[in-house]
């Protein structure tokens, strides 16, 4: 299960965008935060920029802890190349990650709720780690018994999101392949995303 304790749509009301792009969201009606002083609006500090590119970062994908990110910036830091990118591949190849990029799931939290209960094979194996790095050519299908469950089925009619091309996924079969890490470009993001202020964030 997911350590959010909060309703998932604060976050978009405090980072003052729709995250996920979702119809749902109160920032559609209220374009302010949450609270007393939600109306105020202050110019952010280039800290304070840095940190809101880390929490949405960070929220996106179903508000992964500080402990796990630090722990994918390190190894953005260690790999060759630009690190943002490199961050970004780390957080595109997370089991969870593909699996609500595949359509399998309506949203990032029911992912990783869907991968935690064994819902997911990759390769024929059952995974059940949503942190779980997906390599190249790697094949991701929903277990024979969980194919007919509502989630999975609403996931998959939606018209909310395309999937995008660095995944070959065959709908019918809720089966897919992790065709190749994308380019941040490549990433369909509903909102602008800033990995270049995350690293500046953590390499103060």
């Amino acid at each position: 299960m997911s350590k959010r304790q909060e309703s998932k749509y604060k976050i978009d009301r405090r980072l003052g965008v729709n995250l996920w792009g979702r119809p749902k969201s109160p920032i559609n009606r209220r374009e302010y935060g949450p609270g007393q002083h939600g109306q105020r609006r202050k110019k952010p500090s280039d800290f304070g920029l840095q940190l809101m590119a880390k929490q949405k970062l960070k929220g996106y994908y179903g508000n992964i802890g500080e402990k796990q990110f630090r722990r994918l910036y390190a190894e953005a830091v260690r790999r060759r190349g630009d690190t943002g990118e490199n961050l970004i591949q780390l957080l595109e190849r997370r089991l969870d990650a593909v699996v609500y990029r595949m359509k399998f799931v309506p949203t990032p939290f029911a992912a990783r709720q869907f991968v935690n209960h064994g819902h997911v094979r990759v390769n024929g194996k059952r995974v059940n780690i949503p942190s779980y790095q997906v390599k190249d050519g790697d094949v991701i299908e929903v277990k024979q018994k969980s194919k007919q469950m509502a989630l999975v089925l609403e996931a998959i009619a939606s018209g909310e999101r395309d999937i995008p091309d660095y995944l070959d996924v065959d709908t019918g079969s809720l089966k897919g392949t992790f065709v190749r890490a994308p380019a941040f470009a490549d990433v369909p993001y509903p909102v602008q995303m800033e990995p270049n202020l995350v690293v500046e964030f953590y390499s103060r």
